[in-house]
């Protein structure tokens, strides 16, 4: 199922995102889309609503240093625990809504990621069990000021800015994201091509780890880090993340005026 969040005249929803490529149908989920989702028989053809963030989390945790390709052109050695940070949901927003740079940074970059959303309440999670407590996943941008994280020692400033997690275009709740291609375009060309299947972290290791500190609710993303290719975006850029089984996420950059 492809789990979406939208924006009508009629309002927001949560919906069920169906039918052929060309003529993508919303149906309307009754409250919200966590266990077995009812419907209320309210549809609308995609193309005559805008899709919004798909999900709106508590909190963004985040995996770095999670490709060995990464570690190296960045410089540093890979860790031998997942490395977790938090971004804020007032970072998050949707397909096809801007990227604003902030004015205090001139190094802004994009990083192309698989994102887990979580589907129930959860705390010490087995990794052998931990796949039982997801939703399904989404494609993320992990936004980072790098002039800001150089700065300030850590990395709250450089990924926290708003709009600096875009999320979409929706959630696929049928998904084997063990070995899932990631690629991300700026300007239609290719910055970054890559495979889940070189993650220094796997999900059920990621989710064991951070589930040990902090209690995961309904709704709370999970970023599992970005592959090598990571690179700069400016006013007028496009940036496109792929996920093969999910879809792609595109957002146009543009300067804080």
């Amino acid at each position: 199922m492809r789990l979406g969040r939208i924006a009508s005249s009629d309002g927001v929803a949560f919906v069920s995102i169906e039918g052929e490529e060309d003529a993508l149908v919303a149906k309307e989920i009754a409250e919200h889309p966590f266990g077995n989702p009812t419907f209320t028989g309210r549809s609308w053809p995609l193309a005559d609503v805008r899709l919004l963030a798909p999900i709106l989390a508590s909190k963004v945790i985040c995996i770095g240093k999670n490709y060995a390709d990464h570690i190296a052109e960045m410089g540093g050695e890979a860790p031998a625990d997942p490395v977790i940070f938090l971004k804020p949901n007032t970072s998050i927003v949707g397909p096809g809504a801007p990227i604003v740079l902030p004015p205090t940074s001139n190094e802004v970059h994009f990083e192309g990621e698989l994102a887990v959303v979580i589907g129930q309440p959860c705390k010490d999670v087995p990794a052998a069990k931990a796949l039982s407590v997801v939703l399904g996943y989404t494609i993320a941008n992990d936004v980072s000021a790098r002039d800001h994280q150089r700065h300030d020692g850590q990395w709250t400033r450089a990924k926290g800015h708003d709009t600096f997690c875009p999320l979409g275009p929706w959630i696929e709740t049928s998904l084997d994201a063990s070995d899932v291609d990631i690629k991300t375009e700026v300007n239609g060309q290719v910055k970054q091509d890559s495979s889940t299947a070189f993650l220094l972290h796997d999900i059920p290791k990621i989710i064991e780890w951070i589930s040990a500190v902090m209690t995961l609710l309904p709704g709370d993303v999970i970023l599992t880090g970005t592959p090598a290719g990571v690179g700069p975006i400016v006013d007028g850029d496009s940036v496109s993340v792929t996920v093969s089984g999910i879809g792609t996420l595109t957002n146009p950059v543009t300067a804080k005026n």
